[in-house]
């Protein structure tokens, strides 16, 4: 091997290495956004009490380049891949964010894990696991394949929480919440809610949980049993129907055939001075209704 072709691998393979490992920081507003954009690997952001964005990790051997810039009160992290990107690529990326950041994070192919943030979160990914603490305010998280978990403080604020493939699991979270599932299950344990909206299509609920006062609850789903057990005092007019299944009710009143030709069954009682209002629904499963 002559020398120039020698001198050209060894540079070639010292800028491979250098580029596997990163370790950036940049000046960070202490309430700014922090924007984040990796395809594939993972994203791993944890709130700390520093005015700085650091970030470090490693990046995939076909990775063009890792962007982190400011602009005004935003802070972008980009991990930019050649546009017909294959093998390869995965990164890993851990990001130290001042605690009352807002964060918007997208990838592909890549779990997101978050903790110690206390502003507005967006979270999205099509195929991977979203793992989030809340602290109040609004927060959206999605995936199309994988789970999504948010555990809170019980906080008030406004959550969505969906996935296409995979379940939802919220717990201590409170105020206003949207949780979806295509084919998986939906819980909800602990937490106080003026408005929860809970849907599924192949797949169980669960509300363990307290309803306020004038709060609403609607649980819908064409597959899937349902679990209901409030906790505290129950102040709530009752609307309830199973086209095949059962339905169990701890407050006393029994559900009735909506037809004397079909295996539906409906429930309509009112619990309390009946202030909030409860609807529930399920195609096909059972429902229990009860009280801790």
């Amino acid at each position: 091997m002559n020398k120039l072709l020698t001198v050209i691998l060894t540079v070639m393979f010292a800028v491979a290495v250098q580029a596997e490992e990163v370790n950036r920081t940049v000046d960070a507003a202490a309430d700014g956004l922090v924007e984040v954009s990796n395809i594939a690997g993972s994203v791993t952001i944890s709130g700390w009490n520093r005015s700085v964005v650091e970030v470090t990790g490693t990046l995939g051997r076909n990775v063009e380049e890792l962007i982190v810039e400011r602009d005004g009160d935003k802070v972008r992290i980009k991990v930019k891949v050649p546009r017909n990107s294959g093998r390869s690529i995965d990164s890993d990326l851990h990001i130290n964010v001042p605690k009352k950041s807002s964060i918007d994070v997208g990838t592909v192919s890549a779990d997101i894990d978050v903790t110690d943030v206390a502003g507005t979160q967006s979270l999205h990914t099509v195929s991977g696991d979203i793992t989030t603490e809340y602290v109040g305010g609004r927060m959206r998280a999605e995936s199309v394949s994988g789970d999504v978990e948010v555990s809170g403080n019980n906080a008030d604020g406004d959550v969505t929480a969906t996935t296409v493939s995979g379940d939802v699991t919220l717990f201590r979270v409170s105020g206003e919440v949207n949780a979806e599932a295509v084919s998986g299950e939906v819980t909800i344990d602990e937490g106080s809610f003026d408005r929860a909206e809970l849907e599924t299509v192949n797949g169980e609920i669960q509300f363990l949980a307290n309803l306020r006062n004038h709060g609403r609850l609607t649980i819908d789903t064409v597959n899937g049993d349902l679990e209901i057990e409030f906790a505290g005092d129950v102040s709530a007019t009752f609307d309830v129907d199973t086209f095949n299944g059962s339905i169990r009710n701890c407050f006393g009143p029994k559900p009735t055939r909506t037809s004397k030709y079909t295996p539906g069954l409906e429930l309509e009682f009112t619990e309390g001075r009946g202030s909030a209002r409860v609807a529930i629904s399920t195609l096909n499963g059972d429902i229990n209704i009860c009280k801790k």
